[in-house]
């Protein structure tokens, strides 16, 4: 896949490892600017917004973060873990990875993502999508196990899981777009950045 407009350039306004390799894997050219945005800071701010406005908001404050700075066609995302309505953020250590892990056993959570694009510090296109992850009944020797065996890169996680690795043990069942799960719907991405001529096929 290539650029089919040479004077739009394509940022991917985050540091996300899983989402550079979704857009790499479908050879787009791009390149990687992460927001300098203090997350924390607007979660607080906003804690008690739900998940569908705090995830939208934090989608586009990164992305004008960055199109205030540089010209281009930017893709701002973020997910948010809701679970039993309230938003949850990442894990901040193995121990409290195990107590979340501890929760959501044999119980549906949603993963609430939001995926926008920003072009001359203007957002022109946005989407979100609401997955339903069930998780199947795990004894605390199970999650000590796939705790033991993912190690802390589990932590970059919302729900503490990689859905792309051995998270995907974790479930029974899953309802909704895959790419979505990953941090990025990339079907309905490539369809809006090929209406904005951004790519050609």
């Amino acid at each position: 896949m290539r650029v089919a407009d040479k004077n739009k350039t394509l940022i991917l306004a985050s540091a996300s490892r899983i989402r550079k390799a979704l857009l790499d894997q479908a050879k787009i050219e791009f390149n990687v600017i992460p927001s300098t945005i203090d997350e924390g800071s607007y979660k607080n701010d906003k804690k008690t917004n739900g998940p569908q406005a705090l995830s939208k908001g934090l989608a586009i404050k990164k992305a004008l973060d960055v199109s205030t700075k540089h010209q281009g066609l930017v893709i701002g995302a973020d997910q948010i873990l809701e679970f039993e309505g309230k938003p949850h953020d990442k894990a901040t250590s193995l121990e409290e990875a195990k107590v979340r892990l501890k929760k959501l056993s044999d119980k549906t959570h949603f993963l609430v993502g939001t995926t926008v694009l920003a072009e001359g510090n203007k957002i022109i296109w946005e989407h979100q999508s609401r997955i339903a992850m069930k998780m199947r009944n795990l004894s605390e020797g199970s999650i000590d196990t796939y705790l033991q065996k993912a190690g802390a890169g589990i932590l970059s996680s919302v729900g503490c899981y990689e859905i792309e690795g051995l998270g995907i043990t974790l479930f029974e069942e899953i309802r909704g777009d895959f790419f979505t799960v990953l941090g990025l719907p990339l079907l309905p991405l490539l369809g809006e950045l090929r209406r904005q001529k951004a790519i050609s096929t």
